[in-house]
């Protein structure tokens, strides 16, 4: 059977203007859409918007949890899963959006010294901590750090 696709509104056809953004079909086929947490796909997906041809992007954390309406725990912890998904590289300061591996990954351990030390994001969370949650926070940060 072959379809005959046509626009339904030709008039108000997507051209690509100033910007420029794209996911790879593979992102769907591939697997890696059904391997992200929701959150991790606002992030992902707003990146995608933002981010130069080259996957930078220098929104502030900041900005982007208030567009997503995340909490800080919410926006870190998905952050961290697209970085130990190895399709986000982060400094601190920047991000990148990284070409997708072969397949999905499930985990890889977060060891950037520079990550480490410039992240104000995740200091300030620290800092907003209870006594009680610093704890875990710490054996937290060893598991992903160390």
């Amino acid at each position: 059977m072959n379809i005959k696709k046509k626009p339904l509104l030709p008039e108000r056809i997507r051209k690509i203007e100033k910007g420029f953004g794209f996911i790879p079909n593979r992102f769907l086929t591939g697997g890696f859409f059904n391997n992200f947490s929701q959150h991790e796909k606002l992030i992902y997906f707003l990146l995608v918007m933002v981010s130069d041809r080259d996957g930078l992007s220098y929104y502030s954390q900041d900005k982007m949890s208030s567009l997503l309406e995340l909490s800080l725990d919410e926006f870190v912890e998905a952050r961290n899963g697209l970085i130990r998904k190895s399709l986000l590289a982060f400094n601190g300061l920047m991000f990148q959006l990284l070409s997708l591996p072969v397949k999905p990954i499930e985990n890889l351990t977060l060891v950037r010294e520079d990550y480490r030390c410039n992240d104000r994001l995740s200091i300030r969370q620290f800092l907003n901590k209870t006594p009680g949650e610093v704890q875990k926070f710490k054996t937290r940060r060893k598991i992903f750090f160390n």
